[in-house]
């Protein structure tokens, strides 16, 4: 047997080499044409053409290639497709903003999905982009409390509908005022693994929605996530640096991985010594990452915790400052609560442009949308994050060079996620064997369209997008009929 495989090993290896000694010869797919190749992991920055065969990059050259089919891509970067690990709209909807926006793979990890075995069934052979989502530790723990089983039920019926994450929150609002018994912790606990068997990458954990969580059932889900090696998603209990190093201080004694979500909005003013403990942490040899999205407002539910009694002081922000997107309006006392009791999102103007910038100029910041659900006048992140980083901070501002911003939405993503889902260390490259997810843009003209007066729009720049060989977006056109977008599992997926 050894010997047989030996002598297979050597023809393998014979037959890669004639492949790649005669590789002008072949007819690809696809040959993407004289582009500006930027690969972060190699540091190629160069013109080369690049071969696709099926789902994969084949062949990276400086010489001509043949193709069925060649797309002369000479004056713009091919880039690996950008990888957004913080999204919350679950359909093609927002897909396509997110195409526009060069991203190839959407992720829902601060929060999770419920039902996630009924969730990924929904969405096959139906995605623009590749999509996944991690384990929802409200719905596991809701799930587990006595005396929810019908808004359980229930719950399981939309998650097949399709419905929003909106609705998903309203329904287990309740259940964020309660703490639950050592029985129910314990059935949370079952609940989490096997979500985490349906496929769920890592523990979304959002205690910033439930801060009356008792710190000890959040201490809990960071040892599930250590005894389990899955990595935890934490939006803060609150936007303040105790908060912050309640999630780095249980990510050290249980040596789990955390990754923190919008460090913008979490630390406010104190993103630079936030960010400082963060590096400070992973020196020590701590498996801890952050994110940020590039504008100075966030937005979520007016109903929600976040806006409880004192959130004034919290955020130290008032009425004016938030923005109703249903209709654009800016709020006063009076509509703040007559808002708040209907329910509905807001736009929280509460963050300064310089520190967006620190954030971005900061080594290992990856790059997050936080892309909310569809609404014409919603967050300009859910279209733009990606292009005004490559437009205004990149070309306009140089807070970091071009390279250096693909790696933050490419490169570090996918590493983030590699030990959770292994199929993530063929994405965020542009290599041989990789997959061809592949975003291809005019550095010069590439700019986010998106804006907090005029609603969602387009992106602007991104000329071609490729899912998995597809072509999904070309001469900035989106391609009608083509759902290549595939799951990303996690390692416990059955």
């Amino acid at each position: 047997m050894e010997s047989f495989i030996k002598g297979f090993f050597l023809f393998v290896l014979s037959f890669l080499f004639q492949i790649n000694s005669s590789f002008s010869q072949i007819t690809y797919d696809l040959v993407l044409k004289g582009g500006r190749v930027i690969d972060p992991e190699t540091k190629l920055d160069g013109i080369r053409n690049v071969g696709i065969i099926q789902n994969r990059i084949a062949e990276i050259s400086s010489e001509p290639l043949q193709g069925k089919e060649v797309l002369d891509v000479a004056g713009l970067v091919v880039a690996p497709g950008f990888i957004d690990l913080h999204i919350h709209g679950r359909t093609n909807v927002e897909q396509e903003y997110q195409v526009h926006d060069g991203i190839t793979t959407a992720l829902e990890l601060e929060w999770g999905i419920e039902n996630l075995g009924a969730w990924y069934e929904t969405r096959k052979s139906k995605a623009l982009i590749n999509y996944g989502a991690s384990v929802m530790w409200p719905y596991e723990r809701f799930k587990a409390m006595e005396g929810n089983e019908n808004l359980v039920s229930q719950l399981e019926s939309l998650t097949k509908s399709g419905s929003s994450i909106e609705k998903t929150i309203g329904i287990m609002a309740d259940s964020y005022l309660r703490n639950p018994s050592d029985e129910e912790v314990n059935g949370m606990i079952r609940n989490i693994k096997n979500s985490l068997s349906q496929g769920g990458i890592g523990i979304g954990a959002p205690i910033g929605y439930l801060p009356k969580t008792q710190p000890e059932e959040f201490y809990r889900v960071f040892e599930i996530a250590a005894e389990m090696d899955v990595p935890v998603f934490v939006h803060a209990r609150q936007p303040n640096l105790l908060a912050v190093q309640e999630a780095i201080s249980n990510a050290m004694l249980t040596q789990a991985s955390l990754h923190i979500v919008h460090i913008n909005s979490m630390s406010l003013g104190n993103i630079g010594l936030a960010l400082e403990m963060i590096q400070k942490a992973q020196s020590q040899g701590y498996d801890i990452s952050t994110e940020l999205y590039p504008y100075t407002a966030a937005s979520t539910a007016l109903e929600s915790a976040m806006f409880d009694p004192g959130w004034q002081e919290k955020m130290s922000i008032s009425y004016q400052d938030l923005q109703w997107v249903a209709s654009g309006e800016r709020l006063t006392e009076k509509t703040f609560e007559e808002y708040r009791k209907s329910g509905g999102t807001v736009i929280i103007h509460m963050m300064k442009p310089e520190w967006i910038k620190q954030g971005i100029a900061s080594l290992g910041v990856i790059i997050g949308s936080d892309g909310m659900p569809y609404a014409k006048l919603a967050h300009p992140r859910t279209a733009g994050t990606f292009s005004r980083v490559l437009g205004k901070y990149v070309r306009e501002d140089k807070v970091i060079d071009l390279p250096t911003a693909l790696e933050k939405m490419t490169l570090l993503p996918a590493r983030r996620l590699e030990n959770m889902a292994p199929m993530m260390r063929f994405k965020g490259r542009v290599q041989v064997g990789a997959d061809a997810d592949l975003t291809i843009f005019n550095p010069n003209t590439i700019i986010d369209k998106a804006t907090f007066e005029e609603g969602l729009a387009f992106s602007e720049g991104v000329e071609y997008v490729l899912v998995n060989g597809t072509i999904v977006l070309r001469n900035g056109k989106t391609v009608s009929g083509v759902m290549p977008g595939q799951p990303i599992y996690g390692k416990f997926k059955k």
